[in-house]
């Protein structure tokens, strides 16, 4: 059994769809997610996570109030973003995280929020939102992550609810 954020395969790794040499390593975290973490942006945040340091997986809410969440990619950089997750949003509050090693897939591709919806904005038609990786597997700044998420929502948003978001959504 492999160890938690351990090495990849070997004596190549397959990353993101294509070979490559041991610096590529990926791992896999899947969570839960407890406390007041509906309707606060909590789904949303992990996706900017997953924009920023170009991580697949997805996070979706179970029927007992709890976000389920898997992310893979660079060790380091998942590191970083479940320490942002147990941080939560400025709206969440008395969160509580938890981690266990996942199963990395090789052919994961994206970073997928199932059945997103915004009380903020009045948009309860359930959307799947889809943050495609990015090929250069760089770090985005802040600005630019809330450029690909906005791109996101516009592009997968339909009729009234696409005029209900903002300039800055």
């Amino acid at each position: 059994m492999r160890s938690f954020l351990s090495d990849a395969f070997s004596p190549s790794a397959i990353w993101n769809g294509r070979i490559g040499t041991m610096k590529e390593k990926i791992e896999a975290i899947s969570g839960t997610v407890t406390g007041n973490d509906q309707q606060v942006g909590f789904r949303a945040m992990i996706m900017k996570q997953a924009i920023e340091y170009n991580l697949a997986g997805f996070a979706k809410n179970l029927p007992n109030d709890v976000v389920n969440f898997t992310i893979q990619g660079d060790p380091k950089r998942l590191t970083t973003a479940v320490s942002a997750i147990q941080e939560g949003t400025k709206k969440s509050s008395d969160i509580k995280v938890s981690t266990t090693q996942g199963t990395v897939d090789p052919a994961l591709n994206a970073f997928t929020i199932y059945a997103w919806t915004s009380a903020s904005r009045n948009i309860t038609n359930p959307y799947n939102l889809v943050f495609h990786l990015r090929p250069d597997d760089g770090v985005l700044a802040l600005a630019e992550v809330k450029t690909v998420w906005h791109g996101i929502l516009q592009s997968t948003l339909k009729g009234d609810d696409l005029k209900k978001l903002g300039p800055d959504d």
